[in-house]
């Protein structure tokens, strides 16, 4: 009489397991994904770096140090250009004078808020740069982002690639 082979049914419950094993280690994987995306804004890496800056800034144009603000998005450090990005703001020399005294109100609001004190913004060393050479960085003092308060504040519009605004209507 012959032994019953035991392997069989031993191998079959074994590869039944194995594909529970393979979704769970799938599961695993796409739930650290997930983690990480929101962890990182969305972004897959580390997280973008921020750096603080403590310079002091005054308006171009008149007596102050070497950090000065241009417009309603730009500011100047020594020979450095950065547009700050995430709104668009109106030109100085805009179109009409109701662009132009809008344009002094968000330079004017602008300045106060790099005033309030230090700040963070992306960039790191090399930062990214526009076709005018200006460094492009983003704004933010904790949780609020410059964008987001020149926005509210009705002094820039979207965010800052568009066509804008006409800010002569």
């Amino acid at each position: 009489m012959a032994r019953p082979i035991r392997f069989r049914t031993t191998r079959r419950r074994q590869m039944g397991r194995r594909p529970f094993r393979r979704s769970l280690w799938w599961l695993v994987l796409l739930l650290a994904l997930a983690a990480t995306l929101y962890v990182n804004g969305g972004r897959l890496g580390p997280p973008e770096r921020l750096d603080e800056v403590t310079y002091r800034f005054g308006l171009c144009g008149q007596r102050g140090g070497s950090a000065c603000v241009i417009d309603g998005d730009t500011v100047a450090i020594g020979q450095r250009r950065v547009r700050l990005t995430g709104f668009d703001a109106p030109e100085m020399d805009g179109a009409c004078n109701a662009e132009r005294a809008q344009a002094r109100l968000a330079r004017t609001a602008l300045h106060a808020w790099l005033a309030q004190g230090p700040f963070t913004w992306t960039g790191g060393t090399d930062p990214p740069r526009d076709r005018y050479g200006r460094e492009l960085r983003a704004a933010s003092r904790g949780e609020e982002t410059l964008a987001e308060h020149m926005i509210v504040a009705r002094l820039a519009e979207g965010n800052g690639w568009d066509e804008g605004r006409d800010w002569c209507d």
